[in-house]
């Protein structure tokens, strides 16, 4: 499991990291720019701005029109992409050997030296408008919203990524410009390639494309507090949709991997407790399953089900009862496969380039350092079945959860089921 060549780090004067990981036998490679910011530091007046800039700049940037951009790429061979999360944005682009300098460049282009037309702005707001109509049109992403809000509910955490249409109307040229410079300021910037990369190639390209770049940080998000509440909301739909969530730890904790071993053997998969008593047992969803998601200070555990509008309350109690269970016994055989299961995708993710470019500039904005692969199935086996009951224990202790359903009237008692349940 030991990585062929460890990555290294190094920092341009500015604060920027640069990160190199060449891949042998690999025609291709993955850039990933990452700045360390997102949506979780928009004041509520903003809420939104962060993905609006990110689609912003692949309107015009470096001189160069939004065809431009894309064609340049494309024409060789090449993909570009972004996304916007909650504590950073990230600029990816997959290509063959020999085009680092074309996708370094413009990566530069897209984060230091964007355009911001006002004509555009006007024209993007409608798409995001859009986008923001498609989620909430969409059951299975709406009833996320509704759970991360009761989860996080009044804080950054408890806002939408996408925002809404009456915040992202509010971005003008210029305020949208000022947020690009702290949102995307070099101390948080990461530059992360994998695959057929040369290290002294991408440190010369990178300190002569974001050598130069300055600007203000954004202040540092304040300590996020998981909530909870119940979020039952009718809509006339044929399925019901569920999501449950516990508060979990922070990527920083030290319970971070009990807390991915507690969630595999929850609903990892086809042989985790829920959905062998959930579906194979009981019959209740076609499709239920289990997680655990980390931000820097604070995670979550949960639980997402698509069931019946009648199958929606006893799901909510099975789902209540596994969790328990949890606390008390752990089998041996269920501990050992969870542990297997985590270090293989571990292990299959690695084979991407892409995945190790963001992992590596995800890990160094966290932790200023990188991990080995060795080093987190490590991590994943000392976990131990004491582990997970104490886990479980700590969650019921909280007394904090929540429970989101939409769908048809005969669903809505699932979410205040599932809390008397679990703390009943």
């Amino acid at each position: 499991m030991a990585d062929a060549a460890a990555p290294r780090v190094h920092r341009l004067a500015n604060g920027v990291s640069v990160i190199c990981e060449p891949m042998a036998g690999l025609e291709s490679f993955a850039l990933s720019v990452v700045a360390g910011r997102g949506a979780r530091l928009e004041p509520a007046d903003r809420s939104g701005w962060s993905h609006l800039l990110e689609h912003m700049v692949f309107k015009g940037a470096g001189g160069r029109s939004a065809r431009d951009i894309v064609e340049a790429i494309e024409r060789t061979g090449g993909q570009i992409n972004a996304a916007t999360g909650y504590e950073r944005t990230s600029f990816q682009i997959r290509a063959l050997k020999g085009g680092l300098e074309l996708g370094l460049r413009t990566c530069a282009d897209l984060i230091l030296r964007p355009t911001l037309d006002a004509g555009e702005l006007e024209r993007e707001k409608q798409v995001v408008a859009q986008e923001i109509a498609e989620s909430e049109d969409t059951p299975d992403d709406h009833v996320f919203e509704l759970a991360q809000a009761a989860a996080f509910q009044g804080q950054p955490l408890g806002r939408p990524i996408l925002g809404q249409t009456p915040t992202v109307d509010a971005a003008q040229p210029d305020s949208l410009g000022a947020w690009r410079e702290g949102l995307y300021a070099p101390d948080r910037l990461v530059i992360s390639a994998s695959g057929a990369v040369g290290e002294d190639e991408l440190l010369a390209l990178a300190e002569d494309a974001f050598g130069p770049a300055a600007g203000p940080a954004l202040a540092v998000a304040e300590p996020a507090r998981f909530e909870g509440g119940l979020r039952p909301a009718r809509r006339q739909l044929e399925q019901a949709h569920l999501v449950f969530l516990l508060p979990g730890p922070g990527a920083r904790h030290a319970h971070y991997y009990t807390a991915r071993v507690f969630a595999e053997i929850l609903g990892g998969g086809m042989s985790s407790r829920l959905f062998q008593e959930a579906r194979e047992k009981r019959g209740l969803a076609y499709s239920i399953d289990a997680w655990a998601e980390s931000y820097a200070d604070v995670g979550m555990f949960g639980v997402y089900a698509g069931a019946a509008a009648e199958s929606a309350a006893p799901l909510a109690e099975v789902a209540a009862a596994e969790i328990k269970g949890l606390a008390e016994q752990v089998s041996d055989d269920e501990l050992q496969r969870a542990k297997a299961q985590l270090k293989a995708r571990l292990l299959m993710a690695r084979e991407s380039p892409l995945v190790r470019a963001e992992q590596a500039a995800g890990q160094m904005l966290l932790f200023g350092r990188l991990f080995s692969a060795r080093e987190i199935a490590d991590g994943v086996e000392a976990v131990s079945a004491a582990d997970v009951r104490a886990l479980g224990e700590q969650l019921l202790a909280a007394g904090a959860c929540v429970g989101a359903a939409l769908g048809p009237a005969r669903a809505m008692s699932a979410p205040e089921r599932f809390q008397r349940s679990l703390f009943n």
